[in-house]
């Protein structure tokens, strides 16, 4: 029988950065953050293989020694992920048939894409609603994204990979690591807001219902607040630190659109389910800004409220970074996620 992993490595692989959690499991159901580790790639181009498999070398490096294995998930806009209703079927069975008949199932040609999917549990109600058909997660990365990601992770020292996912998944899986009980006995909304695009999900009672991408992100909210003022990155973000007036009425007019579209996605999975969604768990660079969830919060009329799944672990990161890690603590759910599916 083999032995339960007690250490493991997370690595949120994404376009613009690396970030990377070590994951420890002691006696009693305690979590411990032994390290964390980030490192940026360059936004204007890009990265080769050879590019990213440098930085991930200096990112192992600074995780130093201790897991047994590394679990990776990927963050890339050319992924997709879908959620479909089909007749039972094996996964395998039906990973063919989507490679196939992608156009016919999934609206889109999935010959060039690596696929996986899987069933999502559902509740006996929800079986009885879909009438024999089940409802699977379905995910594609593009076979050549993950021939380049592939040599970057040998070339960069993961050469032997545990898990690999899609970041949206990892998040999932942080969530339920890090909330359990809104998790498993509520409806829940989560929000990620990356650089360039942000990730709605929805689930019910451990099920999820609903995932969307958006192409609004971090980037998107502060170009539009510079073009509209005329003032510098930092300025703008002084100026909503500071809660004025002007820049948080820009940013409710930049948001607006934005908002609307979490509104419809709430609305659409309460018009068909008999769920309540009444707080939105906001994760990505612009959760750590109080205005920005403020504004949120105010045009969505439901509390908007940063979350971070190291809460759940105790912290024992060197002291160089502990400062650090409190400001930016959500950075890390994604990796937290990944290493968290191997031990919990």
């Amino acid at each position: 029988m083999a032995k339960s992993l007690t250490s493991v490595v997370g690595v949120d692989v994404g376009r613009y950065s690396l970030k990377s959690v070590l994951l420890q499991k002691k006696s009693g159901n305690r979590f411990v953050v032994a390290n964390v580790g980030s490192q940026l790639l360059d936004e204007t181009k890009d990265p080769t293989p050879n590019e990213i498999a440098a930085q991930i070398k200096i990112l192992l490096k600074q995780m130093g020694a201790g897991a047994k294995a590394c679990s990776v998930a990927l963050n890339t806009p050319e992924a997709f992920m879908r959620i479909i209703e089909q007749p039972e079927t094996p996964t395998d069975v039906l990973r063919d048939a989507l490679r196939l008949n992608g156009m016919t199932l999934l609206n889109q040609d999935c010959r060039d894409f690596v696929l996986d999917c899987d069933i999502i549990p559902t509740t006996g109600a929800v079986d009885e609603a879909l009438g024999g058909q089940k409802r699977y997660l379905v995910a594609g990365l593009p076979r050549t994204y993950l021939t380049q990601i592939s040599e970057a992770l040998d070339k960069g020292g993961i050469k032997d990979v545990a898990a690999l996912q899609l970041a949206p998944v990892s998040a999932f899986n942080a969530f339920e690591f890090a909330q359990h009980e809104e998790f498993n006995n509520q409806a829940f909304f989560l929000l990620d807001i990356g650089h360039t695009s942000s990730t709605m999900m929805i689930g019910v009672k451990r099920e999820l219902v609903l995932i969307r991408n958006i192409d609004f992100g971090g980037k998107s909210l502060l170009e539009a607040l510079c073009n509209l003022s005329g003032d510098s990155v930092d300025t703008v973000f002084k100026a909503l630190d500071q809660e004025d007036e002007v820049m948080v009425e820009n940013a409710r007019m930049v948001l607006g659109a934005f908002t609307r579209e979490i509104g419809s996605s709430i609305g659409f999975v309460e018009g068909r389910r008999e769920e309540t969604i009444s707080q939105i768990w906001v994760s990505g660079g612009l959760a750590k800004n109080k205005t920005v969830l403020r504004v949120l919060g105010e045009e969505l009329r439901m509390p908007c409220q940063a979350w971070n799944a190291l809460n759940r672990c105790e912290i024992n990161v060197p002291a160089s970074k502990r400062s650090r890690l409190a400001e930016d603590a959500s950075d890390f759910n994604v990796a937290c996620g990944a290493a968290a599916q191997l031990l919990a």
